[in-house]
């Protein structure tokens, strides 16, 4: 333990990072230099730089990573059209590379020998700080409190802070829920949804309506891309950060986004989450129709078979490993004719593709047309072609006696 010198920490000014940062002064003897990510959680960060200031912290790190977060980890995860056991828009997992390579960024500015975060040892977060860390700096060490200590529940937490005089606000109702909430989405574990037979409470939700009191009148909207990244909404430019904030609030408004999962955790058990991802909802069904349009059949192919390894690789921590890199690239070459509009309607809890049109759209309506299509398709060519396709099947069948 006297080998630390310093130590970065993941820091929230919450209880468990708050007892973190004092277990760590304590057990380790070190200097603590404390991180917040300020992703887009939409609470108040000012306070978390105080806290750790009563607590003898010297150097204070808050950064806004909002539009790094999007434009760099989320944007590119879109293009993947990712979706992790066909269900969860990984709206935890994207966020945690990002604070890994902010950890790592820090502790060299820094000179510290190690970093630490709050994470359990149940969970998935743990691998993905450490797994981060490993890839971008494996000589800095990783400290892990809750693989270590004793305390193993809020009130032996709360005892700690009483007995090292943590300040701790007991005056705000707890939410019975684990959250984590960013820019993407906000998540809920633990409470009753540890039951999986048990239904939300609607109290429970924090950014959307309910469906079935979502307004009346749906909504139309239309998203610009440019080279499969969103650009524009209903004609204006927006940011990336600003771009997902504005989906999420008339997502949200309409009842968009609420997802109830059992997924598989890749520490081994299975776990019961619930999540709001009203603007990434949206900006999946838009994404997804606009290379309808302007992506080859192949080409699509076989990006709807690459995308579950490429949402495992993010899900389990892998996102700066060679292979998600090498499969980055192959989904981003695809992405340079995803440009276009598309035309969506929002309305009690659905988003429905309304239009779509590109530049670089691959529809030819002189073929495609019910129509006359003067001659631009022969349709006797198909005789040819499905007599080929099924020889294989004719072959067979006569070998199996069927004629």
């Amino acid at each position: 333990m006297s080998t630390i010198r310093k130590v970065v920490l993941a820091y929230s000014g919450g209880l468990d990072t708050s007892v973190i940062l004092k277990w760590l002064q304590e057990h380790y003897h070190c200097e603590v230099v404390t991180f917040t990510a300020d992703l887009g959680q939409g609470e108040e960060l000012a306070p978390a730089r105080a806290k750790a200031g009563l607590m003898g912290v010297k150097e204070v790190y808050i950064d806004d990573l909002r539009e790094e977060f999007v434009r760099d980890f989320v944007f590119p995860m879109f293009r993947a059209n990712t979706l992790y056991e066909g269900e969860y828009l990984l709206g935890t997992s994207i966020a945690r590379p990002l604070i890994a390579k902010r950890l790592v960024e820090i502790a060299t500015e820094v000179g510290a020998d190690a970093v630490a975060h709050g994470a359990t040892g149940k969970g998935n977060d743990q691998v993905r700080f450490e797994l981060g860390v490993l890839a971008l700096q494996p000589s800095l060490r990783v400290i892990a409190p809750w693989r270590e200590w004793d305390l193993s529940s809020r009130e032996t937490l709360l005892a700690y802070a009483d007995r090292h005089g943590i300040p701790v606000d007991r005056q705000g109702k707890k939410s019975p829920y684990s959250m984590d909430a960013n820019l993407l989405h906000i998540s809920y574990e633990g409470g009753v949804l540890e039951d999986p037979w048990a239904e939300p409470e609607e109290s429970m939700w924090r950014w959307s309506v309910a469906p079935e009191q979502a307004p009346d009148a749906p909504q139309s909207i239309e998203l610009d891309f440019e080279r499969g990244d969103l650009v524009a909404i209903d004609g204006q430019p927006y940011s990336p950060a600003a771009a997902l904030a504005y989906l999420n609030q008339i997502g949200g408004a309409h009842g968009v986004g609420r997802a109830d999962i059992v997924e598989n955790r890749y520490v081994g058990m299975k776990s019961r989450g619930c999540y709001e991802t009203p603007g990434g909802t949206i900006l999946l069904k838009a994404h997804r129709a606009l290379e309808s349009l302007t992506l080859d059949r192949e080409e699509a192919h076989l990006k709807d078979e690459l995308m579950p390894r490429y949402a495992s690789l993010i899900y389990n921590g892998y996102w700066w490993s060679p292979e998600r890199r090498m499969l980055q690239a192959a989904i981003d070459a695809t992405q340079e004719r995803v440009n276009g509009r598309v035309r969506l309607r929002l309305y009690k809890g659905n988003v429905t593709v309304a239009g779509r049109q590109s530049p670089d759209s691959l529809f030819d309506a002189r073929i495609a047309t019910f129509e006359d299509d003067a001659g631009a398709y022969n349709q006797a060519d198909a005789a040819g072609f499905i007599r080929l396709n099924g020889l294989r099947l004719a072959i067979g069948a006569r070998r199996n006696g069927s004629g």
